[in-house]
């Protein structure tokens, strides 16, 4: 399998996942999921400033990377799989594209309605049913922000908060 990490982190491409996820895991493409950035150049620009020379970078809408995500998953490529929201990742997973995949939850920020379970996830009640979806379609949901961190798994996040 090519997708070396799916995760669903707010702030899609940034330091921790540039840099921390990319030295451990060595991707060659990003591939970032997100309906809004798919379809605004200008911003996929300011993305793609913070990757190194020469990465690789696909924009898609969920739909698209429904379509996308067989051929991504098979091919030699290593890549990352990036969402921004919960809900986008579910929406990959309904068709069981993510039956035998581990899902990391590496970012989500605080906001209205969203309680603290670890530093860097804050969760609402509507999070976490969507994290429980997730559970039944994938092959396990976990928070790590990164790699050396220790892995939190999804009933210990459900628990807090």
């Amino acid at each position: 399998m090519s997708i070396l990490l799916y995760r669903i982190d707010e702030r899609l491409i940034h330091g921790q996942v540039v840099i921390g996820w990319g030295a451990e895991l060595r991707p060659s493409r990003f591939i970032v999921v997100d309906d809004e950035l798919a379809g605004s150049e200008w911003e996929q620009e300011l993305y793609s400033l913070g990757l190194p020379s020469g990465m690789e970078v696909v924009y898609a809408t969920v739909r698209d990377a429904l379509a996308g995500l067989p051929g991504w998953a098979s091919d030699e490529t290593p890549s990352i799989l990036l969402t921004r929201d919960i809900e986008s990742m579910v929406a990959l997973g309904a068709e069981g594209g993510l039956e035998e995949v581990a899902v990391n939850v590496g970012g989500i920020h605080h906001a209205p309605g969203r309680s603290d379970v670890l530093s860097y996830v804050y969760l609402s009640d509507q999070d976490r049913e969507g994290l429980e979806a997730l559970d039944r379609i994938a092959g396990e949901v976990s928070a790590r922000d990164l790699p050396a961190s220790p892995k939190v798994p999804l009933q210990s996040l459900l628990k807090t908060g």
